[in-house]
């Protein structure tokens, strides 16, 4: 953006938020936003460090956030198998939700979220509960709206008597789930076309037309939807796994990133079709850029939710039930809160509070001012 900004905007415009977005990325560890200088008071060494910009699209800001999140998320795990499911809306889709983001992807949760509740309801007896991740990318950066969801393999009976486990080998008929979450999405997606509410750009028009909504709801009605379920993961540790891996992160991670120069960008990525072999592909860096804004997401929208037992209306009350009902202490583990360093120090064995060069601790820090330019 720093090196290609110029070239971009000159043949592409910015909405809003997206301009709130390339503004924090651009500026993200540089003097505009202020810092620190850190010395050592004992051989003189000194460096200096600007603040990060803390965005969520930022692909270099959420490491700690991260971590912290899911220190947290400690305490909500119950000693039983999780599964990981993925609802995915068609692709025939893609051009209608980005220009009706901030409806159609609440459509996307609130689809995905009540039909898990239903088979819970159904199946079960009781009240499930999942995490839910957001992810409206592929590996290579193009549209594929999906929400990730981490779900306790059983449910709570609604007479607080029981916990009742899913099957031991899969969560729920995997077709079975797809229609019930395609019905629900198109039945969302009826009401708010009625409404007049969706916002249609000039290719899109024939929607605004009886017959040409027609048309659409038959093509997504005529292939199946896909759910994927993995089957039931075992143990705490391969659960923060897979939540790691999913939540704080928008678009792509800094660390697939190889190179940028003469106007291309380079990352790799894994291609699904071909074992989940690792590659490389290369864009201009218009393009790249392009892609990236593709999955601004709207101000104040969530993309990590929680629902059924999990949610923060229930769970102060289900989690102790279920944690007795399944023979364990209903007090959950202690929430422990790290300071930036300690997350540094756990995470990558560096210490910031000590001196590269002579080891002496601590460095004495000195705020630098927003806007004030590094040292010479």
């Amino acid at each position: 953006m720093r090196l290609y900004g110029d070239q971009y905007q000159q043949t592409h415009d910015l909405s809003p938020t997206q301009k709130r977005v390339w503004d924090a990325v651009v500026q993200c560890r540089t003097a505009p936003l202020g810092g620190h200088a850190e010395t050592c008071l004992q051989c003189g060494f000194e460096r200096y460090a600007y603040n990060s910009c803390g965005n969520r699209h930022c692909p270099k800001c959420q490491s700690l956030a991260k971590a912290q999140w899911i220190a947290d998320r400690r305490a909500d795990l119950l000693p039983v198998p999780y599964s990981h499911a993925v609802f995915t809306l068609p692709h025939e889709l893609n051009a209608l939700i980005l220009s009706n983001k901030r409806l159609l992807l609440h459509h996307l949760f609130h689809s995905a979220s009540q039909t898990l509740l239903q088979f819970g309801a159904q199946n079960l007896g009781g009240r499930m509960s999942a995490i839910m991740v957001l992810h409206t990318w592929d590996q290579q950066l193009r549209t594929h709206f999906h929400v990730h969801c981490l779900v306790p393999a059983g449910a709570l009976a609604f007479d607080h008597t029981q916990w009742r486990p899913t099957p031991s080998r899969f969560l729920f008929p995997v077709h079975a789930l797809g229609t019930v979450f395609r019905g629900k999405f198109l039945v969302a997606l009826d009401d708010t076309h009625a409404m007049g509410a969706l916002a249609l750009t000039q290719s899109m028009k024939a929607l605004a037309t009886p017959q040409g909504y027609r048309d659409l709801r038959q093509q997504l009605y005529a292939k199946p939807w896909v759910v994927y379920a993995k089957r039931p993961l075992d143990g705490p540790g391969q659960v923060l796994d897979y939540l790691g891996r999913y939540t704080h992160r928008v678009a792509i991670a800094n660390h697939r990133l190889i190179e940028v120069g003469d106007g291309r960008v380079r990352f790799t990525y894994r291609n699904r079709r071909r074992g989940n072999r690792l590659q490389i592909v290369t864009l201009s860096a218009v393009e790249f850029i392009d892609r990236f804004l593709l999955h601004v997401l709207p101000l104040g929208f969530q993309r990590l939710r929680h629902v059924g037992f999990l949610a923060n209306r229930s769970k102060a009350r289900a989690l102790p039930i279920i944690r007795e009902l399944l023979g364990v202490s209903p007090e959950p583990p202690t929430r422990e809160k790290k300071t930036a360093a300690e997350w540094v120090w756990q995470l990558t064995g560096t210490d910031l509070t000590q001196c590269p060069q002579c080891g002496y601790r601590p460095l004495q820090r000195t705020a630098i001012p927003r806007d004030f330019g590094h040292p010479p």
